[in-house]
């Protein structure tokens, strides 16, 4: 079995995070490992308190995972500070990590700053030891200065992320109000998968998920442009069958395979 680590924070709601990245992982048949950066008190309304792990923790728990088992892929999530962020930049390069999806988190559905000013410069200095990077629009408008309105200007905000170093950008398009179209820089051409908005107020997580299944495919080999492609169909089908839980943003649906085999009631 392939074996991927998410490195990211704690969701307490079970929604996003590392609870999110390992129902994923779990969902698509790859074992999940995790290094915990930071535990969120959250729920579907948002974000009520954040506690950052100590970088030597966040240090301890990498060395644990790699000194002991393979690594297929890594995935990166919510670290909030710089020196927890140049912690796993050079532990990453140390054990030559392969398959690095970084997804830069900054701020959560319910408006959460969950990066520190102070690290918007340490993520961007990461971003050129992933194979992939995978921000929203909100997300790729800080790491590039550019505002994004038009298909035509995420694919300006990709190549300009490129610059940075990373091979492969994918920019999520949900934020945008007209489609739900992403697009993919790969190989330096830029690829559209197609999307349509789905009625649903319960998306919490989506970023936190499609990243988690993007490593899973990349840790059993898929290519990126595959990878990105299989984890839209997966995210859609999650989003369509999310759950109405709490009073809130609700979660996706991680397990609705699953559920439906064993004749449980998701909905």
């Amino acid at each position: 079995m392939k074996k991927v680590l998410t490195i990211a924070g704690s969701d307490s709601s079970g929604g996003a995070g590392i609870q999110a990245d390992l129902k994923t992982m779990s969902a698509l048949g790859v074992y999940g490992m995790s290094v915990i950066t930071a535990v969120t008190a959250q729920n579907t309304v948002g974000v009520q308190n954040v506690l950052d792990i100590s970088p030597e923790i966040v240090e301890a728990q990498i060395r644990s995972v790699f000194d002991d088992i393979k690594v297929d892929a890594v995935k990166i999530g919510m670290v909030s500070n710089s020196k927890t962020i140049s912690v796993i930049k050079k532990l990453l390069i140390e054990y030559k990590a392969k398959n690095i999806v970084l997804d830069p988190v900054m701020i959560s559905k319910s408006g959460y700053f969950l990066l520190k000013p102070e690290a918007e410069t340490a993520i961007k200095d990461m971003v050129n030891i992933a194979d992939i990077v995978t921000p929203n629009i909100p997300e790729a408008e800080v790491l590039t200065g550019l505002k994004i309105k038009s298909e035509s200007e995420m694919e300006e905000a990709a190549f300009k992320i490129k610059e940075s170093g990373v091979k492969n950008v994918f920019i999520k398009g949900g934020h945008r109000c007209n489609d739900a179209n992403d697009i993919l820089l790969y190989n330096n051409k830029i690829l559209t998968l197609k999307g349509h908005r789905i009625n649903t107020k319960n998306t919490h997580g989506t970023g936190c998920t499609i990243s988690s299944a993007i490593a899973s495919y990349l840790a059993k080999n898929y290519t990126i442009d595959r990878a990105v492609e299989l984890s839209k169909q997966y995210i859609t089908k999650a989003i369509e069958n999310s759950f109405p839980i709490g009073s809130g943003v609700g979660p996706v649906g991680h397990f609705v395979e699953i559920y439906k085999k064993a004749g449980i009631p998701f909905q």
